[in-house]
């Protein structure tokens, strides 16, 4: 439905990173009174970074609705992560928290501990977690933002993924969210765009590395998406403004991702490995 979802001008107050959901105007949608599950995941169990909130929280919130199990792994964010955690027992499904950063390799190797502590496997891997901040020249962008950047965005992804593997059974997945800015980078997000790049090369080299075993690795990039990573880390008039540049003419809303990354995660997608999945509102990647 054209009308079914906000669109620009948005009034929303500015936030300090990493910003919550429950601060933004509108709120987020993350599918909850919409998304209905079909039993596509049932008793997989999902380790999940950066599900507190925005795409994370949906993609959480669709696992459960589809039977799987999830640990919620988030910075800082409890109010956020606790709600995440409301939404998926609320399906009936087992939720860990799991607080920290992910930039660390240590606490990255301590998620997939508790994962398998917690489920005895990891079924699918969605490596979401990302920092982003806005720059208007290069001279702005200090050693100490692009090295966290880097380490937050794509360092972890290895650290996880090797941690991950060896729970992992033949069957399955690792989900990795990338960008239009791989293929179209923002110059104001360069530290930011340059990681998604770099992901969605891993994930294609990861495809070739683990179809042996089994396990399949894909990537979402989505165009814009109202998160609070928006009004947390770019300019007001930016924010008011989210989304128009696209054909679709708004960001999409959480719970219009949720479906990919189901689908990658689900033995429907048995074929589907080394593949990039624009959800950009019209806008094409190359």
């Amino acid at each position: 439905m054209p009308d079914e979802f906000p669109r620009p001008p948005f009034h929303t107050p500015q936030q300090t990173p990493p910003g919550s959901s429950r601060r933004m105007n509108p709120e987020p949608d993350h599918g909850e009174s919409s998304y209905k599950g079909s039993n596509k995941l049932l008793d997989k169990k999902a380790l999940i970074t950066g599900a507190d909130s925005g795409i994370g929280r949906a993609v959480a919130l669709a696992f459960a609705r589809e039977g799987a199990d999830v640990l919620v792994s988030y910075l800082s964010e409890d109010e956020d992560a606790n709600e995440t955690r409301r939404l998926v027992e609320s399906a009936g499904r087992r939720c860990v928290l799991a607080r920290g950063d992910v930039a660390s390799a240590a606490h990255c190797r301590d998620l997939v501990r508790q994962a398998v502590d917690a489920f005895g496997r990891i079924d699918i891997l969605v490596n979401n977690a990302a920092h982003q901040m806005s720059f208007e020249s290069i001279e702005k962008i200090s050693d100490e933002e692009w090295e966290k950047t880097m380490a937050t965005n794509i360092s972890s992804m290895f650290y996880l993924t090797k941690a991950a593997v060896p729970h992992m059974p033949e069957g399955g997945a690792i989900i990795n969210t990338a960008s239009v800015n791989a293929d179209n980078p923002n110059p104001q997000l360069l530290p930011y765009a340059t990681t998604k790049g770099a992901i969605q090369n891993f994930t294609g080299g990861l495809a070739q590395l683990l179809a042996k075993q089994g396990i399949r690795a894909n990537a979402v990039a989505p165009g814009p998406v109202w998160t609070p990573l928006i009004p947390s880390t770019m300019p007001e008039e930016k924010v008011a403004h989210f989304g128009e540049n696209v054909p679709m003419g708004r960001p999409a809303q959480p719970r219009e991702l949720a479906p990919v990354y189901v689908l990658l995660a689900s033995g429907e997608a048995s074929y589907i490995s080394g593949a990039t999945v624009a959800v950009t509102g019209g806008r094409p990647i190359i």
